[in-house]
């Protein structure tokens, strides 16, 4: 089975810092071709955080802080990679489905290619304009170890 990307919300902050965040459990991919031609200086400052650090869900085209790495059927990429073509026809002038398709499965099967982790494995994307354009990077957000935390308080039943 692939691995691939799906939303996951750990707080309400994206729903704060993006100018419209994506719901937990959606297919996601990078999304930095949306940032291509953009020009930094009229971007707003949810604008910047949804480039600097948003996955692109592919159900509401908002964004998500993390994605977690899960396994998809060949279905439900052929569905993640059936959507973001009609989005790129909807929102970006695709001239026709057949090139918009072919343009979708890069960004899905580039997004496998980084899921190449195990199941639950959380990933962060970091992105910054660069003068050959934009760059991104990859982070792998480590599962703390249980003995890593100081146990603060204790619950027992009142006698």
């Amino acid at each position: 089975m692939m691995k691939f990307a799906r939303t996951i919300r750990l707080d309400v902050s994206d729903v704060n810092t993006f100018p419209l965040a994506a719901e937990p459990e959606e297919w996601a991919v990078t999304g930095t071709f949306e940032f291509a031609d953009a020009d930094p200086a009229a971007m707003t400052g949810k604008q910047q955080l949804a480039f600097k650090n948003g996955w692109l869900g592919l159900d509401t085209f908002g964004r998500s802080t993390f994605v977690q790495v899960t396994g998809i059927t060949d279905a439900e990429f052929e569905g993640a990679v059936h959507s973001l073509a009609q989005h790129l026809m909807d929102r970006y002038g695709a001239p026709d489905l057949a090139t918009a398709t072919e343009a979708a499965r890069g960004e899905a099967l580039y997004t496998a290619e980084l899921c190449d982790h195990p199941p639950s494995t959380l990933l962060a994307i970091e992105r910054e304009f660069t003068e050959q354009g934009v760059a991104e990077k990859i982070r792998l957000i480590e599962n703390a170890d249980d003995s890593a935390h100081a146990k603060i308080w204790t619950v027992s039943e009142e006698e």
